[in-house]
């Protein structure tokens, strides 16, 4: 798939809007997208209709590689960002292909990434939502959060905040995230899997 490099780029962080939730594993993809919001020096603001608090901005060094980019977080609740962010594709005019979601997931180690494009959406409610409004043919920034440990429901994993032991390690893994989401957008898809998938 080619990317038009002039059109910009929507990444969108995946999580559950409310302070009851932020430190969950489910919204590691808000944790990613504030740290970019603080990179790019702006703050994330209501967007009308979308049900997403979003902020606009550039990514890159001055030059070719610079790209404009629309920074999402769905307030609709995980479940159902399909809506808003086909809500913002629509309005941003973004290109399928220059769709990023950064998301949990269960079936990759803590403290491992993989970046992708396209594929299922592995009975992750967020990205069931955005494939159903709008196909599968995004991008995805995959944070590993390992699996329930015993006899734990997947739903109360997610949705429990990060041990204190993962902690440790968090602020770093979020970081590399973030790394991983700017060489996706200035770089391309193969140069960042090498330099980030693990």
């Amino acid at each position: 798939m080619t990317t038009d490099a002039t059109a910009p780029w929507l990444i969108v962080g995946l999580g559950n809007p409310g302070p009851e939730y932020a430190m969950n594993r489910h919204n590691v993809g808000f944790m990613v997208a504030d740290l970019l919001a603080e990179r790019i020096g702006g703050k994330f603001k209501r967007a009308g209709k979308a049900q997403a608090q979003v902020l606009e901005g550039r990514i890159g060094a001055p030059g070719p590689q610079n790209r404009r980019v629309i920074l999402a977080k769905p307030m609709s609740f995980m479940n159902v960002s399909g809506g808003p962010v086909t809500g913002l594709r629509d309005f941003y005019k973004v290109p399928v292909g220059n769709i990023v979601a950064i998301h949990d997931e269960l079936d990759i180690d803590y403290g491992t990434m993989r970046l992708k494009l396209g594929g299922g959406d592995n009975g992750h409610n967020g990205l069931k939502s955005i494939t159903k409004s709008m196909g599968a043919d995004y991008h995805r920034v995959r944070f590993g959060i390992g699996r329930p440990p015993g006899r734990m429901q997947v739903a109360d994993f997610v949705l429990k905040d990060f041990s204190s032991t993962e902690r440790k390690e968090l602020d770093y893994l979020v970081d590399r995230a973030a790394d991983a989401v700017e060489c996706l957008v200035t770089e391309g898809l193969e140069r960042a899997q090498s330099a980030y998938n693990s």
